[in-house]
C-alpha cells in the first residue's frame, strides 16, 4: 500500500486509485464508488478535491440526455493514475526482501 503526499490536497491512494478505475471501468462517479462501497457524496467530494488540486482536472462530466451522462478519466487523470501504479509497483519492487524477513519474524498464526 503507497500513500503519496503530493500536497496536503493532493494525497494520493490506493482507495483514489481504485476510484480512478472504477471511473475508467464503468464510466461513471456513482458506479466507481458502489463498487467500493462507497456513498456518490463521497466519491464526489474526493474527485473534486483532486480535480481542484492538479493544473488540468483528472475527471470530466457529462449530463444525462438521449447519450446518457457519465464521468471519464482526461489524459491528467490517466497519467496520474498510470503514475501512482507505477510507484506503487517500484515501491513493492524495493520492498519485497525486507518484508520476507519481517514477515519471518512474525508470531505463527492459527
Amino acid at each position: 500500500m503507497l500513500r503519496v503526499a503530493l500536497r496536503a490536497e493532493a494525497l494520493l491512494g490506493p482507495g483514489k486509485a481504485a476510484l480512478l478505475e472504477g471511473i475508467r471501468d464503468t464510466g461513471s462517479i456513482a458506479a466507481a464508488g458502489r463498487r467500493m462501497g462507497m456513498s456518490y457524496k463521497r466519491a464526489w467530494y474526493l474527485i473534486d478535491t483532486l480535480n481542484g488540486a492538479f493544473r488540468e482536472p483528472m475527471v470530466t462530466t457529462s449530463k444525462g440526455g438521449k447519450a446518457g451522462g457519465g464521468a471519464k478519466l482526461t489524459p491528467t487523470g490517466e497519467a496520474v493514475l498510470d503514475g501512482y501504479r507505477r510507484m506503487e509497483a517500484a515501491a513493492a519492487d524495493a520492498v519485497t526482501d525486507d518484508l520476507a524477513r519481517l514477515s519471518a519474524l512474525l508470531r505463527p498464526t492459527g
